[in-house]
């Protein structure tokens, strides 16, 4: 199997989210629309969500572009975190989505309830709008998803697209199912719900979606946070610079990994037992980024020669013994 060098890796990142940032505008013009010729808000929230998408496709191809440069002057400490920032954001944003749509919602059977019932609902824009869409989610998630597999799947910013054609197609497919569930109920016992139907569509539908965005804004949080990176990534990493570490003959005191997106930042902590001079310590830095290169594309190894692990002992700290000057 060809494996994709960085370049070939950002040209086909770069292409899936142009593709996704049409597809978007596309679906939520015509959301928008349909809203409007058919009084649904179920479709309204649907366009909503397409439109965000395009907004968030315009600005997750500027990350991908930036993301794996290195330090400059402008940021000593590189790009990585502008895709933590990205996904974090854009989380925030499908939240808030969801969170207004589902205050409306309530308003609307509020407002039934209370004896001001909706517009009625108008059902023939609706049949093309639930096919055409909805082939177009599917087109959507399955162009990011084989992006972001081909591009050995760490990119954040393609994973979140995905998920978020992915939903915005179950939410088309369940907003049509429930608006035809309403159209069969208009004659029976339930038909006293089916005008506010669509806004119980809505409702259950972001009840759903609300703690998977959740998880993925707290996790980006955590990352811009600083949060230690997972497990399964700090036992990667001790097996990948286990052999190095062993055959320089020092003592590893102490491991820390951040991730910011699809970038890892690993501070090693070590103690060689020896001196070393700038150019030894430059090669042992070297090697243990070429191994670690291996398994996680995108890191940034730092060395630094202690006795001690990343926070100083009480003995010694200077903010809890601070230096009397006379």
């Amino acid at each position: 199997m060809h494996t994709l060098d960085a370049s070939e890796r950002k040209k086909l990142e770069g292409r899936s989210l142009v593709i996704g940032m049409w597809g978007n505008l596309f679906m939520g013009g015509a959301g928008v629309m349909a809203a409007i010729l058919s009084n649904s808000n179920a479709i309204l929230v649907d366009g909503l969500f397409s439109l965000i998408g395009f907004t968030a496709a315009l600005l997750g191809r500027n990350v991908s572009r930036n993301v794996d440069a290195g330090p400059d002057r402008l940021r000593p400490i590189g790009y990585a975190a502008d895709e933590a920032i990205f996904t974090t954001f854009r989380a925030l944003s499908l939240l808030g989505l969801l969170l207004f749509a589902m205050c409306s919602a309530v308003m609307n059977i509020y407002n039934y309830a209370t004896g001001h019932p909706p517009e009625p609902l108008i059902f023939e824009p609706l049949i093309v709008y639930f096919i055409v869409i909805g082939l177009t989610c599917f087109l959507l998630w399955w162009v990011h998803h084989r992006s972001w597999s081909k591009t050995g799947r760490n990119s954040d910013v393609l994973r979140l697209e995905a998920k978020a054609a992915a939903f915005d197609g179950v939410i088309t497919a369940a907003a049509g199912l429930g608006i035809l569930g309403i159209l069969l109920l208009q004659d029976t016992a339930l038909g006293v719900i089916t005008p506010v139907g669509d806004s119980i569509i809505v409702l259950l539908l972001c009840l759903t979606a609300v703690t998977q965005y959740y998880k993925d804004f707290m996790s980006g949080l955590g990352e811009l946070a600083g949060v230690t990176a997972g497990p399964e990534h700090i036992a990667k990493v001790r097996r990948a610079i286990r052999k190095i570490l062993s055959k320089d003959g020092g003592r590893l005191v102490d491991l820390s990994i951040l991730k910011l997106g699809r970038s890892f930042h690993v501070s090693i902590y070590y103690d060689p037992m020896r001196a070393l001079d700038a150019q030894e310590f430059d090669k042992l830095t070297l090697d243990l980024e070429h191994e670690l290169v291996t398994v996680m594309p995108l890191v940034e190894v730092v060395v630094l020669p202690t006795q001690y692990g990343r926070r100083w002992p009480d003995d010694v700290n200077p903010r809890k013994n601070p230096r009397t000057h006379q």
